[in-house]
């Protein structure tokens, strides 16, 4: 369940290994056109075989106290969700709930780091949770569910099949 390795996390058409830079070696998916403008956001394996998410807070991530817009945090903390997901996930899915806390803020440069774990994988429901760091101090937690979803035939160019 847990093997990384052999998920869709390696296998998407749309994942985007960087090749330079501080996030060189990291991943991002391109398909999200929300993440791509909010971002970037960045995943990969850990030496321990964990899910690990990062971002480096730039000035459009900002609210107007100069501090991280809540946001930017839950759309963070989303992209977190299904990254961790990736192993069991094996395909498309939707966030149907998402809980979070605001613990305390970051500034433009810092970097954000979010971990978590699957506490439960069932059918077609996925529940998770975790935290986003900036060094030891923790910013904000978070839970959610995602639900698989299966894809329907295409009929035309422009609509699915119900």
């Amino acid at each position: 369940m847990d093997d990384l390795t052999n998920t869709a996390f390696l296998r998407r058409p749309d994942l985007h290994v960087e090749t330079e830079g501080e996030f060189a070696g990291w991943r991002t998916w391109t398909r999200d056109n929300f993440e791509t403008h909010n971002g970037p956001f960045w995943h990969r394996i850990d030496e321990n075989g964990e899910v690990q998410c990062v971002f480096r807070v730039e000035k459009k991530h900002l609210n107007g106290s100069g501090n991280v817009h809540g946001g930017a945090f839950m759309s963070f903390a989303d992209y977190c969700l299904f990254a961790m997901a990736s192993s069991v996930l094996q395909a498309s899915g939707v966030t149907v709930s998402f809980a979070c806390e605001f613990l305390d803020a970051a500034r433009e440069g810092e970097l954000v780091e979010g971990r978590g774990e699957i506490t439960r994988a069932g059918g077609s429901l996925i529940f998770l949770r975790g935290t986003l760091k900036s060094g030891e101090r923790t910013l904000f937690t978070y839970s959610g569910t995602i639900k698989r979803v299966k894809s329907k035939p295409r009929t035309d160019a422009g609509t699915v099949a119900t």
